[in-house]
């Protein structure tokens, strides 16, 4: 319990700062230039990350959404309602609607998920054409989509936005934000709650590390400069528009931290 105290204090001043939310966006498109610039330039060494078969990307990358929205929905629901009792004193019913809304922004980062997803696939089979045996074939006659053509052991060569790029950077940004709840919420050193608060932050943190780690490889061996570059500002778009802007209205699920002033969104949230 001790050593999960310290690494959740060091994490805290780590992660959830406020510099690290603003520069966050920053370093996630210097990234993308960067490693697409080496990869372009033959310049990254071979390793097990360029395999899409490598574990982090099986286990974790592949259901990056999955991992996020698990942890942050007992995140959100237990930091939420103790801050809701603790420093706005709102009574029970209060608190548990203050949860509600709250968590309904795990519904909105579902259906931003879902419609990207849905929209990337939709261009790839629009834009791809197939090709067996290194012979470029009629495909829009033949295959109506990148499923229908690798039924039949094709290669479809589409424009392919980079999934990876827009998910990891939505769901860095988004569990960067949440955390910073913590910031306003103050809980009795012993108690039980401070446990299971610090051992979800703590989890949060390594799989933000992890997000980013992997949006890294994904910018040093997969897809093209555009295809990264165009879904990582869609990732960093779905951030803003809700966090740094919808987030802020009274008809929205909030931020983690209410009655933020707009002149302090982009620096993060005061204490």
């Amino acid at each position: 319990m001790e050593r999960l105290e310290r690494c959740g204090r060091r994490l805290r001043a780590a992660l959830a700062a406020g510099r690290v939310r603003s520069r966050l966006p920053w370093l996630l498109l210097a990234v993308v230039v960067l490693g697409s610039a080496l990869r372009d330039g033959e310049l990254v060494p071979e390793t097990p990350l360029q395999s899409k078969r490598n574990p982090l990307n099986v286990y974790f990358v592949k259901v990056a959404w999955a991992w996020t929205f698990w942890l942050l929905l007992p995140f959100i629901t237990i930091t939420t309602y103790q801050f809701a009792k603790s420093k706005l004193l709102y009574g029970r019913m209060k608190s548990i609607l203050m949860v509600l809304r709250r968590l309904s922004t795990l519904l909105v980062g579902t259906a931003v998920w879902y419609i990207c997803t849905r929209v990337f696939m939709y261009i790839e089979n629009l834009t791809g054409v197939c090709s067996t045996s290194g012979k470029v074939r009629e495909l829009h006659r033949l295959f109506n989509s990148k499923q229908e053509c690798h039924q039949h052991n094709g290669i479809w060569n589409g424009f392919d936005i980079s999934g990876h790029c827009f998910l990891l950077s939505y769901c860095a940004l988004m569990i960067m934000e949440e955390v910073a709840v913590l910031e306003g919420l103050s809980i009795d050193q012993n108690s039980k709650l401070r446990v299971v608060i610090s051992s979800l932050f703590v989890s949060l943190c390594f799989l933000t590390m992890i997000w980013v780690f992997m949006f890294l490889s994904t910018a040093l061996y997969f897809h093209d400069f555009s295809q990264k570059l165009i879904g990582t500002l869609i990732g960093l778009s779905a951030w803003y528009g809700t966090y740094r802007s919808w987030y802020l209205k009274p008809f929205s699920p909030g931020l983690p931290l209410p009655n933020v002033p707009l002149s302090s969104k982009k620096y993060g949230y005061s204490r």
